[in-house]
């Protein structure tokens, strides 16, 4: 049998001699080393050990917190642990031991016998300590479950969230506490009677559970009383996304065995350390949140904090509104004419879309971000396509010259395999050549891209339409991205294009980066032109198209035909 074993020390000589010391013995034994606590966590939770022999003092963490670490996890009986310190301090000696460790050795004792002595009785003990712990878990499990769902009860849940909420003080993360209640479970009972409310419970219990990412304590506080405790979130914001997984799971009605029941939940949020500083107010604060999403009605969220409402709820209805926006016929598009500088002559459109919703307009920067999060992009996507494409095709039959259209696309709509075919089925129906397409993806699009984008992007230059580069100058500008894609276009942001005529570094920055451009044989288009001396600067640079305000703004179909197409013809 060959003994596992991690050395976890940030001095060098020490985990040599320790190595040797080990090594002297007469098992065969295997060592892997880490210098601080964050590496040993990394490589313990990629392999299995029988003893981690762990430094007390070591650079941002301490060994005390592995310990703690280790042993708070499922996994935490895995290994003896043995503390080493050069510190010969009884009182350290006690605070590993019940911290969890097995066994305390001054490094001044480390000779490869009583390292040996060390691992075989700590060993020992560690054996003896998970047998009780296993007999102590079954007890608690039944002592600390509910017997029906079979997640955690009511006091289970109380006494996590005291040590969640300590932790949490030190870690200074956001902690999200969930309570929820099934809106008119009584009324379940009573029509249907106990044991369909009890297959409710449990069938509910699982559809919640399967939305989790897993690391959350979910728990029963009582009849149709559930609780949800979140840690480690980024802010308080990231509560929203889990309410909203919740809400979706109730969407489709549950299919019990005798009957199929609608249902709805009432949620409160409350958080830590943003509305509380212990776990009685944090809760009590949750269930003030409750009971507002009772008093509002069925399937309601509230948060304790009113901002938050307010936020949640206007993402929460955008989503919901989003969702019906193409058959509420809620979608627009407007086109931004695209020139010639040195003629002013019409060479294209970039499309831009816009939603109206309950009579107010909301700003790409407000739905795109929804819609790719939703997948919603793809259908609303499709939609711009065959409407921009349709349109261009009614255009060019009025134009002694063809114009191009520029549009839009998502880094979610590269990830669709069929995107290039749905493409080329439109541009075959309105007999539209594919160059006088320009797809326009940005920087952070190529950044995620992975095996299915990079085809879609190269199934699009084999179309034969062109591919456009946006927002170039934005903060992610990488030369690479000229060379290792298709691209064909690149559209120089409005921010590198100088307002001020005297700015005369801004004029050498562009001008370097359009010789850059024009070196690749690849064409430009300017931005955001909303000057004259820009207009001039851009015929000084021959850069081939501009569009910005100096020309027009983004405008509706029937403007932009009066103003262009009929006007030429």
């Amino acid at each position: 049998m060959t003994l596992k074993v991690l050395i976890v020390d940030d001095d060098i000589i020490d985990r040599e001699m320790i190595r040797r010391a080990l090594q002297q013995g007469q098992v065969d034994i295997t060592i892997d080393e880490a210098c601080t606590v964050d590496e040993g966590i990394a490589i313990y939770d990629k392999n299995q050990y029988d003893v981690v022999l762990l430094d007390y003092r070591m650079p941002c963490r301490d060994g005390i917190e592995m310990v703690l670490e280790l042993r708070s996890r499922v996994r935490d009986y895995g290994s003896a642990i043995i503390m080493m310190s050069s510190s010969e301090d009884e009182t350290l000696a006690i605070e590993c031991i019940t911290a969890g460790a097995q066994d305390f050795i001054p490094k001044s004792e480390v000779t490869a016998s009583r390292l040996h002595r060390a691992v075989i009785h700590s060993q020992a003990k560690f054996n003896l300590e998970r047998e009780l712990r296993q007999s102590y878990i079954k007890v608690k499990q039944l002592a600390e479950s509910d017997s029906l769902t079979g997640l955690a009860n009511r006091f289970l849940f109380d006494e996590a969230l005291k040590v969640a909420v300590a932790n949490n003080k030190r870690r200074k993360h956001t902690l999200a506490l969930i309570l929820m209640d099934i809106d008119k479970f009584k009324f379940v009972n009573d029509a249907h009677g106990h044991d369909v409310g009890d297959e409710l419970l449990k069938t509910l219990v699982a559809r919640i559970s399967s939305c989790l990412r897993g690391d959350e304590l979910f728990a029963r506080l009582g009849g149709d009383e559930f609780a949800i405790m979140v840690t480690n979130l980024e802010s308080a914001d990231d509560s929203s996304i889990i309410a909203t997984r919740l809400l979706k799971t109730l969407v489709e009605p549950f299919e019990l065995a005798r009957v199929t029941l609608s249902v709805s939940m009432s949620i409160g949020i409350a958080t830590h350390p943003g509305n509380s500083s212990n776990s009685q107010d944090l809760f009590k604060n949750a269930d003030i949140a409750l009971y507002r999403a009772k008093r509002l009605g069925r399937n309601q969220v509230c948060y304790f904090e009113e901002a938050m409402q307010k936020e949640f709820m206007h993402q929460y209805n955008l989503e919901a509104g989003l969702s019906h926006a193409l058959a509420n016929d809620e979608f627009d598009v407007f086109y931004q004419p695209v020139f010639e500088p040195n003629t002013a002559y019409l060479v294209g459109a970039e499309a831009l879309l816009r939603w109206t919703h309950n009579g107010q307009n909301i700003t790409p920067d407000e739905f795109i971000p929804l819609a790719e999060k939703t997948r919603l992009i793809n259908s609303i996507g499709r939609w711009v396509i065959r409407q921009t494409v349709q349109q261009l095709a009614i255009w060019n039959e009025n134009q002694a010259r063809s114009m191009s259209m520029a549009i839009n696309v998502s880094a979610v709509q590269l990830e669709d395999p069929d995107f290039v075919n749905y493409i080329d089925s439109v541009l075959l129906e309105f007999n539209i050549d594919p160059a006088s397409i320009e797809l326009e993806i940005t920087e952070t699009a190529l950044l995620k891209q992975n095996e299915i984008s990079l085809a879609v992007i190269n199934d699009i230059d084999s179309l034969g339409c062109k591919i456009s580069l946006d927002d170039f100058g934005t903060g992610y500008s990488s030369i690479s991205h000229l060379h290792n894609f298709p691209i064909d276009i690149v559209k120089i942001d409005k921010s590198l294009i100088p307002k001020d005529i005297h700015d005369e570094k801004r004029k050498a920055l562009i001008s370097g980066l359009v010789g850059m451009i024009r070196s690749l044989h690849l064409n430009i288009v300017a931005e955001g032109v909303e000057l004259e001396h820009q207009v001039e600067l851009c015929k000084q640079l021959e850069i081939e198209r501009v569009q910005g305000f100096f020309y027009s703004k983004a405008i509706d179909n029937q403007t932009f035909f009066d103003r262009y197409i009929n006007k030429s013809s």
